[in-house]
């Protein structure tokens, strides 16, 4: 028997041939917009390292916040489940990305550090938090799906002032 399957469709445009298109390496922009249905679009370059736009969104950035995003969602999930009452959270979360002498290459590692504020009770507690935290990472579809390791180092909880 097989899992249910979600299907999604992104469209990504280019913006940046500008007059001479791919005449050369530095003759066109990198820009291009992510367009999804129903939601604004997201200004899309690469990396400056790469000839892009610091201003707009790189995929690797992108690609970092992919993961925060899905460790983040199934946390509130089982928090809310679990009866624990988050009420804030944040993650300052960092990514590797190693480029190899030819020009390709790959993420090593990725480094998540959520930091929540929770209501004071018997489940909020830096151990019963770090297992919520391990128990969202062994869920998140992202983190299942790639061939690196993605780190949780969760920042000691701060108790919600009552």
């Amino acid at each position: 028997m097989s899992g249910a399957t979600h299907d999604y469709a992104v469209e990504v445009t280019w913006t940046g041939a500008g007059d001479t298109g791919t005449s050369s390496y530095t003759a066109y922009s990198r820009d291009h917009d992510v367009l999804l249905p129903h939601k604004p679009p997201l200004p899309g370059s690469s990396d400056p390292a790469f000839r892009g736009d610091e201003t707009r969104y790189s995929p690797e950035e992108l690609f970092v916040a992919s993961l925060s995003q899905c460790h983040m969602l199934w946390f509130l999930h089982l928090a809310a489940v679990s009866g624990l009452v988050v009420r804030e959270y944040s993650d300052s979360a960092t990514g590797t990305m190693r480029v190899e002498a030819r020009g390709e290459g790959q993420f090593t590692d990725v480094t998540l550090r959520p930091r929540i504020v929770a209501d004071d009770g018997e489940l909020a507690t830096d151990e019963q938090i770090a297992a919520l935290h391990h128990k969202a990472h062994g869920m998140c579809f992202i983190a299942r799906s790639v061939n690196f390791q993605v780190l949780v180092e969760p920042v000691p909880l701060v108790r919600a002032a009552a």
